[in-house]
């Protein structure tokens, strides 16, 4: 199992450089002058030339590289900003601020979002999905099928937005959506976040619930299953015995890449409901042309992508054994 895991962590380390070499390229080599884009409208040549300074434009693309991974490892100096401890991922020249500290402000609304809406869309999700299998081809089924192939082609900022219309501002059910951390006010992180919770587990859910449905309706029909009910098991033995453990390698599969995505910031959630996350901030990133943040966001969000699909790996391994020589 050791050895297992270390592959995979070797493997995720040289992944993530080469997506880290890949978009500082893009980010830094194909525009024509990255400082006079990060340095924005209101731009003075004394902060242009410090700009310039600062990502070190002046080198070969490989020096630059070299010194912006180097900081992430040693830290690193920037004039006229002062010293960035490591890990340094570079200074914002919008809000002047170290890249890092500035997501990791921003990482416990995206986390909270994601661990809230995660409990909705799997309960929900693979309980419909188990139901809908369990009942296969009778009115329970064919409901959670329709069901969730309708909620599949809804997007969030449709569906968020008339919830928000209907539910927050019209009959004034649920408060105002909005981040409070939950040392201060459990009450009000819940009720903060709740509909966006909602809304964003509704389109997973349904994901999952056809996911779940078709895997178990795939296991219920192979061969071992069968042997297991004919030897006089009783049906929800190998149903949940049987079944379901059969069934859990692909559900594992797409919730590890769906944990990657919303740890690295759910972008149009976070924007209908003005929540403000790591999808949040690489969206004004970008609208700003905030170069430092903008890379800064990709990698920690490839990080989680990368991290993600390690503990899928892990829990692969797990469940079935012949992957550990895989």
């Amino acid at each position: 199992m050791l050895r297992f895991l270390v592959r995979r962590f070797i493997g995720a380390v040289v992944t993530l450089f080469i997506i880290s070499a890949v978009t500082f390229m893009l980010f830094y080599a194909v525009p024509r002058d990255p400082a006079r884009i990060a340095c924005g409208k209101l731009c003075t040549p004394e902060t242009l030339e410090l700009i310039r300074h600062n990502m070190g434009i002046a080198d070969p693309m490989p020096v630059q590289f070299w010194h912006w991974l180097s900081g992430i490892f040693l830290g690193r100096e920037y004039p006229g900003f002062g010293n960035c401890d490591a890990p340094c991922l570079g200074y914002s020249f919008v809000n002047r601020e170290p890249v890092l500290s500035t997501i990791l402000d921003r990482f416990p609304t995206t986390f909270s979002l994601f661990i809230g809406s995660s409990v909705v869309f799997l309960i929900f999700g693979v309980g419909a999905g188990m139901l809908a299998a369990r009942k296969q081809g009778k009115a329970t089924d064919k409901f959670a099928s329709s069901a969730s192939l309708v909620a599949s082609s809804m997007q969030i900022y449709f569906v968020g937005t008339l919830a928000l219309y209907l539910f927050v501002y019209q009959w004034q059910i649920l408060d105002q959506p909005g981040y409070t951390p939950f040392s201060e006010n459990p009450g009000e992180w819940f009720a903060g976040l709740l509909l966006p919770w909602l809304i964003l587990a509704l389109i997973f859910t349904a994901n999952y619930t056809r996911m779940t449905r078709s895997q178990m309706v795939e296991q219920l029909n192979e061969d071992y299953v069968r042997t297991a009910r004919a030897k006089g098991l009783s049906g929800p033995n190998v149903f949940f015995r049987f079944a379901w453990r059969g069934a859990m390698g692909p559900i594992v599969t797409i919730f590890g890449i769906d944990m990657g995505v919303l740890l690295g910031g759910g972008m149009i959630t976070e924007k209908t409901f003005s929540i403000q996350g790591i999808g949040m901030l690489a969206v004004k990133s970008a609208t700003n042309n905030d170069l430092p943040m903008l890379l800064g966001v990709m990698v920690v969000t490839a990080s989680f992508v990368v991290l993600a699909n390690i503990v899928v790996d892990a829990c692969y391994a797990l469940i079935d054994p012949r992957i550990r020589l895989a």
